[in-house]
């Protein structure tokens, strides 16, 4: 059994990876779409800050993942490698064709599909469903709202000034909102993985109860960090360039809101998707100033992308999960 969860540790960690790979966009997307830094230094940057988060914000995230998904005394280490199969093709798949979807609601979705097929829809933990389905309304929405309202704030405070000033004065800015989601985004994202790794090592009966190592902690970081420097331009594309043309002080809006709304998130325990805030800061710091510069039609479609992730990623994983089964 110990091979076993070496086994569904490092896939754990390869999702971790794959995790940072289609997420670096929602760090660096905007100080990459309003050229404040070239991509390299920008996904540099958001490699170190994710590394850092989950030091920075504690790990109540990754306890609501092991312990308010599925319950952690039925589920099998071979049901978690089912699931964790299906989060990371689904999270591969979308990331091919440059969509932001949720890693951490395939991950979702991938465990209840293995918990699912494997011990039916009573296992299921409904309290800590709804915090996921919460965060998943919440998450976009408030990225809106707070993305336009930190426009309006700075278009009312800088309205006397020349627009060479105020872009002067946000020239650089942005990258300290960059790193400010970055941090955000190891602190929620970072410690999902986390909350595997545990997961897995309590169904293997190699710890007596729900705790995080400082082990497990250092080495999921470190994977979302791999990841992040390695991410995928096409989503980087999409989420920096393809929704809105952003000015400086915008990006620095979005970057700002999707940020705040993580670290509540993160302290909170709520496993949201940093995909959803960003996407919806974006979408509101280019609303704020004309609701026609944001392009409608691309935004559909990242929605949509959200909507089936969970269920998509849950097929997947019954499948993996089901074939699994035929030969243990």
């Amino acid at each position: 059994m110990i091979e076993i969860a070496i086994v569904a540790i490092i896939i754990a960690l390869i999702f971790d990876f794959v995790n940072g790979f289609n997420d670096s966009a929602n760090s660096v997307a905007t100080v990459i779409g309003t050229r404040v830094l070239k991509p390299l230094h920008a996904v540099a940057l958001s490699a170190a800050a994710n590394f850092v988060g989950p030091f920075v914000f504690g790990v109540a995230v990754a306890t609501t993942i092991a312990k308010g998904i599925v319950s952690p005394d039925e589920i099998t280490v071979y049901m978690i490698i089912g699931g964790l199969a299906g989060a990371i093709a689904w999270s591969s798949l979308c990331t091919y064709f440059g969509l932001p979807i949720s890693n951490s609601h395939s991950l979702i979705g991938g465990i209840m599909g293995a918990a699912i097929i494997g011990l039916g829809f009573e296992q299921l933990v409904y309290g800590g469903l709804t915090k996921v389905f919460a965060g998943i309304i919440i998450a976009p929405i408030g990225g809106v709202i707070f993305g336009m309202v930190l426009v309006g704030i700075i278009i009312a405070v800088f309205a006397k000034y020349r627009p060479a000033v105020v872009n002067r004065t946000f020239g650089r800015l942005p990258i300290i909102s960059s790193a400010w989601l970055a941090l955000t985004h190891g602190a929620n994202d970072g410690q999902k993985t986390m909350g595997i790794i545990v997961l897995i090592l309590f169904s293997a009966d190699l710890i007596s109860e729900i705790h995080m190592p400082l082990w497990v902690i250092l080495a999921a970081a470190s994977a979302m960090g791999l990841g992040t420097f390695f991410g995928g331009y096409k989503v980087i594309k999409t989420l920096g360039l393809r929704i809105t043309r952003l000015k400086p002080y915008q990006g620095f809006a979005a970057e700002t809101g999707g940020g705040i709304m993580l670290a509540a998130f993160a302290i909170l325990g709520i496993p949201a998707s940093t995909t959803h805030a960003i996407t919806g800061s974006v979408m509101g710091a280019g609303a704020a100033r004309r609701i026609r510069a944001v392009r409608w039609k691309v935004s559909r479609q990242i929605i949509f992308s959200w909507v089936i992730t969970i269920p998509g990623a849950a097929g997947l994983a019954i499948a993996f999960t089901y074939i699994i089964h035929l030969f243990v």
